[in-house]
């Protein structure tokens, strides 16, 4: 969920320099990866003291601390005085990420592969085109993480998630976002129905080399060429025709 994109020039009074304001920006979205796509902290946790987490984060403690204003401002984080800075109640940061009704809409497996198909190869292309260096490291790292796990024949549900969560926060759309929901709906059934076919594996982990390639060497085309094949593999994988 992308929700950093125009942060003011003035925060709490104090001129902010154009590169820093936009390296603040990126370091809030990356904050914000590490709640939504990480699960690294959930609602109530406390985020590591700044001198552990700017060094984490390879930046300064004033770079940090906008960031925090940022992500404060958007009520992602809040700021207990004396206690330290916390991940906010904000409904709009769980699973649903505020779609609503939509996420309990009943599909059957043809309509949700047909949605991915609709969507997610344009998620690919922006996600080249737009994605920091940092967001595109993430979806390397979870498109690998998620190679082992089907490899070593473990649950790979929620990494799968987190590799296409990935790729559409680096598309840097708030809508494509809110579509999640639905696209897990999608995933978890494919890789319920796909374990049990060697064939349908493979081709998963071929077709996710090659979306890593073209999106870690910024073809955008290349990208949303290599997701369309990927969905049309599952799609033809469990008898789904295409119209």
């Amino acid at each position: 969920m992308i929700i950093v994109t125009h942060a003011k020039e003035l925060q709490g009074g104090i001129t902010v320099p154009k590169k820093e304001k936009i390296l603040a920006e990126s370091v809030a979205d990356d904050i914000l990866a590490m709640i939504t796509i990480d699960k690294r902290f959930a609602t109530g946790d406390k985020l590591p003291n700044e001198n552990e987490l700017s060094s984490e984060l390879g930046i300064s403690r004033t770079t940090l601390r906008e960031a925090i204003r940022i992500l404060v401002a958007h009520n992602v984080l809040e700021i207990r005085r004396g206690k330290g800075t916390f991940i906010a109640d904000n409904n709009d940061l769980n699973e649903s990420f505020g779609l609503g009704v939509l996420s309990n809409v009943r599909l059957n497996l043809k309509d949700l592969y047909e949605i991915r198909l609709i969507f997610e190869p344009k998620i690919a292309y922006y996600a080249a085109k737009r994605g920091t260096d940092k967001e595109i490291e993430r979806i390397i790292h979870y498109g690998k993480l998620e190679e082992g796990m089907i490899l070593k024949q473990e649950d790979r549900t929620e990494v799968e998630q987190a590799f296409h969560n990935s790729i559409a926060t680096a598309s840097h759309n708030e809508f494509i976002n809110k579509l999640m929901p639905i696209i897990y709906n999608a995933i978890n059934k494919g890789v319920i129905l796909s374990n049990d076919n060697p064939v349908m594996i493979q081709d998963t982990i071929n077709d996710h080399r090659m979306i890593m390639d073209f999106i870690s060497s910024r073809d955008a085309l290349g990208a949303e060429t290599a997701m369309k094949l990927h969905i049309i593999h599952a799609m033809r994988g469990f008898g789904i025709e295409e119209e």
